[in-house]
């Protein structure tokens, strides 16, 4: 089967040449029983790519089952998958059949695989090596003939480094790696999704399709789709319910995107998200190192402070030193261009000595924070200010005239 029938026979639309070769892939390990892992962001369409394999391959008329691993909590996710013997624990009143023995012959779809525990993981790769598994609560092995497609969100190999995902696993489903291109690789594809979702909403619930103008199918085209399909088919539905016009403008498309900040402040952090206790060290090495340079630097200062109030002949030649060490230190451009000159000669300047005869003593007036002090003189400056009008002044100073009258009167101030 082409590509184009593929397209056709499954809904898929887009002309995009990653797309078309994530389903020329999918296609080719159909009629196989290797094990596909499916890459993609989330919304992209990674159930779909498991649906077209199943219903390619000599499997389609057996059971198809998708498991999502992160919806299913830690505690009873290895009696989900692989079934449970009755009082193996609390609440287990009876036995029960797992997915791979429900499918037996059939296709899993386990989506989100970098979800599941590290011991279900070990059972797993039970399954996909042996074709074997283990009830829970039970001592007797069990055989499955299941094919298995994950898919994940995540980058798998990076969680192996990390110790979260077993790396005999990854190795092991990573038989055929599909790569389901974003939406934002895909822009071609944008309009004619947009198109398709526009339609069947309007088929569905008998009304017309709306449609974009030029603008806002190139807003359309250039946002950054961070939910990507799923977010487009989204917004083709807000439009066509909340939209009274059916031809839709860049200022109208506007309200129905959310805003998308792309800036992302730097942090320093680990691989999972906190600083290592080796990042720690160096850091304080250096940290280390920058103090005792500092305290070098300023111990230099205080014995050139010293040599100049013994020697004050010898203060030019030092201020001349301190400037090019300076600027080697920060210029150093300009220093390695004007290597090459001849260097020129410095003329010590003399020294300033200062006379202590003209270096006087200055008292420090202490100024009043007394409040009623503080109110006399603003009173006082607003009648200057206002020319003695006690009206103007008693307005300006947020008081009523009759209060000014007992305050100048209070303070004994003189107009």
């Amino acid at each position: 089967m082409d590509i184009q029938s593929i397209k056709n026979r499954f809904g898929i639309i887009g002309n995009s040449p990653a797309l078309s070769y994530a389903l020329q892939v999918a296609a080719q390990v159909a009629n196989t029983d290797l094990t596909v892992l499916i890459y993609g962001e989330s919304g992209v369409g990674k159930e779909v790519f498991s649906q077209i394999i199943h219903a390619l391959s000599s499997r389609k008329h057996n059971p198809f089952i998708a498991v999502n691993c992160g919806a299913i909590p830690e505690g009873t996710i290895d009696s989900e998958l692989f079934g449970h013997e009755k009082g193996s624990f609390t609440g287990a009143v009876d036995s029960r059949k797992g997915y791979f023995e429900t499918v037996n012959g059939g296709t899993i779809f386990l989506d989100e695989i970098g979800e599941l525990p590290l011991g279900t993981q070990a059972r797993l790769l039970r399954v996909l090596e042996a074709g074997e598994y283990i009830r829970v609560g039970s001592s007797k092995v069990q055989k499955t003939d299941v094919r298995v497609i994950a898919a994940t969100n995540k980058d798998l190999l990076e969680y192996t480094h990390r110790g979260r995902f077993r790396q005999d696993l990854y190795y092991r489903l990573n038989t055929v790696p599909i790569r389901v291109p974003a939406l934002k690789d895909r822009q071609e594809d944008i309009i004619l999704l947009f198109r398709k979702f526009a339609a069947d909403f309007a088929e569905r619930y008998k009304t017309l399709s709306v449609q974009l103008d030029d603008d806002a199918k190139e807003l359309l085209i250039h946002y950054p789709w961070p939910g990507n399909v799923r977010e487009l088919k989204n917004i083709a539905e807000q439009i066509s319910v909340l939209s009274e016009d059916k031809l839709i403008t860049a200022r109208q498309l506007r309200q129905f995107l959310p805003e998308h900040n792309t800036n992302r402040m730097p942090v320093l952090a680990g691989s999972n998200g906190s600083v290592s206790h080796a990042e720690f060290a160096n850091e304080r090495e250096i940290l280390y190192k920058l103090f005792f340079d500092m305290k070098k630097d300023v111990t230099e200062l205080k014995k050139m402070f010293v040599d100049i109030l013994q020697n004050p002949q010898r203060a030019g030649a030092m201020a001349a030193y301190t400037k090019e060490s300076l600027l080697g230190d920060y210029q150093p451009a300009e220093r390695e261009k004007s290597a090459s000159a001849p260097p020129a000669l410095v003329q010590p300047s003399q020294p300033m000595l200062i006379n202590n005869n003209d270096i006087y003593e200055h008292e420090e007036v202490e100024e009043s924070l007394n409040i009623m002090d503080k109110e006399k003189e603003l009173i006082v400056k607003a009648l200057k200010k206002h020319r003695g009008k006690r009206k103007d002044a008693s307005s300006d100073l947020g008081i009523s005239e009759r209060t000014l009258y007992r305050k100048l009167k209070e303070y004994d101030i003189n107009e």
